[in-house]
């Protein structure tokens, strides 16, 4: 699985996900930078959100340029993530 973009870190959405609204909040005041995809608006995109979460469609998945994913993440796991990747 990869990342759809050259962003670190893509985080796959809805337009009416409470979750994704606040990790998206949380992201942006840390200066997380992400590219953001609406899996509704996107059938590919959702087909890799299905794969990540054994069949569903849940979000916030986020997919990491080294092809890691975590689904509805808090702030620390994915600052966690992104700093082991940058050790990597």
């Amino acid at each position: 699985m990869t990342a759809t973009t050259g962003a670190a870190v893509t985080m796959y959405t809805t337009p009416w996900c409470g979750y994704c609204v606040r990790l998206k909040k949380h992201m942006q005041l840390e200066g997380i930078e992400f590219a953001e995809v609406d899996i509704e608006a996107d059938a590919q995109a959702a087909e890799l959100v299905m794969q990540a979460n054994g069949g569903n469609q849940t979000v916030p998945t986020l997919v990491f340029a080294d092809g890691t994913a975590l689904t509805n993440p808090s702030i620390d796991q994915v600052k966690a993530q992104l700093a082991a990747a940058a050790e990597a």
